[in-house]
């Protein structure tokens, strides 16, 4: 800390000179205006390097060594990455024992995160990086010279893993080294669909599975929400709360819980309905192979089917980019299912016209026969009504819906979608279908 203004004295002889208790001595004023001013306190002299406000009598901590701790900080965490791969290794080695069997353990994933006080995510981490290494020669060397962190490596691993033989080191390294782990693990999921979109959506369908919400009343009348929405799902009520919760002022306490619960309450009786904007490449919405998933807020990357899907709906709006990232498209209103067309729809099907299901229209999607970046149109002989369940088994699951003597018919995917394989020609579309 610095010498104050009226410590400056002109006539200070040497920086060690006696300095007079108060009140004997006045100083100059620091722009030279005025009378001298008295001394209000004494200068703090020999104070501990380190040493608390209340130590020196009110003076503040001098600012800690800014450069060195920085240095050292680079240094700990390159240590820490190189004892997280070794970690790694002996996780692999210890998981083809059968020790933790004999300590009475399930899976060597359950002794590690007991014993080890590890979380699921950092174990299975671990294991990936551990099994997948020797496919990473280039990554960890990448590591040890300081061009990414180990958890660029254990989302390299992880991408390993969920692609299988598809897995090409060349293509990821340079996306790591240039992104952080966060959008690195981004790039990745990009990556995943490009050489797997059929595997990646399925993976999207068994969220959609797991998904679910409860509602239960307490004993004091309040209600309990917990649950699992899927990313879709969860994207879309975020999108629709967001808005509703953000602080109303300066003044607004309320914590952001207490704001997401307002908010929830106040969709539930305004009825105030969610766009969602997906952003992806024309050759993703024609579902071509090679092509990055989509992006969407408050979700990670959707599938091409699912974008497919979410295409029909007029809540979303859609975001066409060329392959050099140009926007070439934004959602033009003749390809959305609303308005007038809307309601001759829900007069004419009354419900999801999928066969045997009677869900009402109000809980039915707008869906394109042929879907409109194949040509088709948005008119009333080229859509129809479908539930949310048959809306994406209509994409996502691959079957296809035709008109036969004006019925709808069904037609079953090359792959199954909770169904059992059918073996023998009976899907195939009918003669004379259109």
């Amino acid at each position: 800390m610095g010498p104050l203004p009226c410590d400056r004295r002109k006539d200070r002889s040497s920086a060690n000179a006696p300095v007079p208790p108060f009140p004997a001595e006045v100083c100059e004023r620091p722009d030279g205006m005025g009378p001298p001013l008295p001394r209000l306190f004494e200068p703090v002299k020999d104070v501990p390097v380190r040493t608390s406000f209340w130590q020196c009598g009110g003076v503040i901590d001098p600012i800690p060594d800014g450069e060195g701790n920085a240095l050292r900080l680079v240094e700990l965490r390159r240590e820490i990455d190189e004892r997280e791969l070794e970690f790694s290794r002996l996780a692999a080695e210890f998981d083809k024992t059968d020790w933790w069997d004999a300590e009475g353990f399930n899976t060597a994933a359950d002794w590690i995160r007991l014993n080890c006080h590890m979380n699921s995510h950092a174990v299975w981490n671990a294991f990936a990086v551990g099994a997948r290494e020797h496919d990473m020669p280039a990554t960890t060397a990448a590591m040890r010279a300081g061009e990414i962190g180990f958890a660029h490596v254990a989302t390299m691993a992880r991408t390993a893993v969920e692609v299988g033989g598809a897995f090409d080191e060349d293509k990821l390294l340079p996306l790591a080294i240039a992104y952080s782990p966060g959008k690195f693990f981004h790039k990745c999921i990009h990556y995943r669909h490009a050489v797997d979109a059929e595997g990646y959506s399925r993976d999207q369908e068994k969220l959609v599975e797991e998904r679910g919400l409860r509602l239960n009343t307490a004993q004091d009348g309040c209600l309990l929400i917990s649950g699992l929405l899927d990313p879709v799902g969860g994207a879309a009520v975020r999108t629709a709360l967001e808005p509703l919760a953000q602080p109303s002022g300066a003044h607004d306490d309320r914590s952001r819980e207490q704001r997401y619960a307002d908010a929830l309450v106040e969709l539930s009786t305004a009825g105030r309905p969610a766009e969602i904007q997906v952003t992806a490449t024309i050759e993703t919405l024609k579902g071509m192979a090679g092509a990055a998933a989509a992006e969407m807020e408050f979700s990670l990357p959707i599938s091409s089917a699912t974008v497919r899907r979410l295409a029909c709906d007029c809540s979303v709006t859609r975001v066409l980019l060329s392959e050099d990232s140009n926007v070439i498209d934004v959602g033009r209103s003749k390809r959305l299912v609303d308005g007038a067309l809307r309601k001759a729809l829900a007069v004419r099907d009354k419900h999801c016209q999928w066969p045997g299901c009677e869900r009402p229209a109000s809980w039915c999607d707008g869906h394109h026969i042929v879907h409109w970046v194949e040509g088709g149109e948005t008119n009333l002989a080229n859509c129809l009504l479908l539930c949310k369940r048959h809306h994406r088994m209509a994409h996502e699951g691959g079957w296809r819906l035709v008109r036969v003597n004006g019925r709808v018919v069904p037609v079953a995917p090359t792959i199954t979608f909770g169904l059992p394989r059918v073996a023998d020609d009976s899907a195939r579309a009918p003669a004379g279908a259109v």
